[in-house]
């Protein structure tokens, strides 16, 4: 029991770690919509928030997983929170709101470095035994800053102020970044064999992606599709707003009311997965939450009333979570870690590009057709994938690339 109670260790500080971030992540979402809406008073200043990241994600990831593979995964973890932390501080001293876009553009790089640094590092640090486990707690943990952050966030506004808010936002960063020291550092490189960040080198480590896409095309299928079906859903929250309040006619009230049941939607079974993953394979854990969340779409794009809605939410909210830590840990299994910081950053690359089109196209349609029709074409093509997709996982003959017990395809 005390070794069990020493191998979680390390992991459960890194889920302190990534948990407190989490939180702060959720506190930023609400009082950053609120300055921007505050100085503006614009909707389309504050939507312009949601493509900031993708935009950025597209001019940073050529080259961030040329930088990660080489370099200390945990000293940029603790680098990009200490950024996080500052910037997030200095946004209620930003003149105007161009300031504010600026600063969010130097946040949003600096969380495209810490995506693939920290799938990297979590790799590393927690044995393949015990990733499945990791993943569903951390899936729990996610699920409850979904509904702690944006809490904390409202009773902090009311309480003191939007700036004030901020404050304390970026000051959890810091304290995150300060757990983060206790951990070991898992890279041990010479400085002077680390390659320098060329041209020549970015476009060499691309080929080098590209060729483990190519002699590992049904893991880069797997991992590829659900992103892929990932940006549908993205792009469908997109107008989550518009669609609850005009489309089915609910009122801000029960639109965050909607909002704290899928939350408790998704810690219900963050609960369930965290206690009984061991007994959840990974091809049953990827296929039952792909086909069910697209099933809690199917519900919210067909619904009427906000009891139809609720039941959509909570089951969207309960199946993603398995989905999730499904998928991660196949894909921590599946892509060695001398190449992780270069193949996350090529696939977050190819979902921004995704977003960004999904995201436009959903809009414009919403205007030309309708945003019902809309929503529901989305929903129903989502589904169908969905289960085609479930299809591809349970074929025999890749049967070892969710094994659980061994390091690697």
């Amino acid at each position: 029991m005390s070794h069990r109670l020493q191998q979680w260790k390390n992991p459960i500080v890194l889920l302190s770690s990534l948990g407190l971030a989490n939180v702060g992540d959720f506190i930023y979402l609400v009082a950053i919509n609120i300055i921007v809406y505050q100085m503006t008073g614009s909707a389309t200043a504050v939507a312009l928030l949601w493509i900031i990241g993708p935009l950025t994600n597209i001019l940073t990831k050529f080259w961030t997983g040329s930088y990660i593979d080489y370099r200390s995964k945990r000293k940029i973890m603790i680098q990009t929170y200490i950024a996080r932390g500052l910037l997030i501080m200095f946004i209620p001293l930003a003149p105007n709101v161009v300031a504010i876009y600026i600063l969010l553009v130097f946040l949003s790089i600096a969380r495209a470095f810490f995506g693939p640094s920290s799938m990297t590092y979590t790799t590393m640090l927690v044995p393949i035994d015990m990733r499945k486990r990791f993943n569903a707690i951390r899936s729990f943990t996610s699920s409850s800053a979904f509904i702690i952050g944006p809490s904390i966030g409202g009773s902090l506004i009311l309480l003191t102020s939007v700036n004030a808010t901020l404050w304390v936002n970026g000051f959890l960063f810091i304290i995150a970044a300060l757990i983060l020291i206790i951990l070991p550092d898992l890279d041990e490189r010479e400085k002077s064999s680390i390659p320098k960040l060329t041209i020549h080198q970015i476009k060499e480590d691309f080929s080098l992606v590209l060729k483990f896409f190519s002699e590992n095309k049904y893991i880069s299928f797997i991992y590829i599709t659900f992103i892929l079906i990932m940006v549908a859903t993205f792009a469908m929250d997109s107008q989550e707003v518009v669609f609850t309040q005009q489309v089915i006619g609910l009122s801000e009230f029960e639109y965050s009311l909607l909002i704290s049941i899928t939350g408790i939607g998704s810690v219900t079974g963050g609960v369930v997965l965290s206690i009984f993953s061991k007994h959840f394979s990974l091809r049953y854990m990827i296929a039952v939450g792909v086909i069910m969340s697209s099933i809690g779409y199917l519900v919210y794009a067909f619904s009427w009333s906000f009891l139809s809605i609720t039941a959509g939410f909570i089951v969207l909210g309960f199946f993603l979570v398995f989905l999730n830590a499904g998928i991660t840990t196949f894909y921590q299994n599946n892509v060695p870690v001398e190449l992780m910081g270069r193949v996350t950053s090529i696939i977050q690359l190819i979902q921004s590009i995704a977003q960004i089109s999904l995201i436009m196209l959903v809009g414009f349609l919403g205007d030309v057709i309708s945003l019902r029709v809309t929503i529901v074409s989305l929903a129903s093509l989502m589904f169908i994938s969905a289960v085609v997709y479930s299809l591809f996982i349970f074929k025999p003959n890749y049967k070892d690339c969710y094994k659980e017990d061994k390091e690697g395809v």
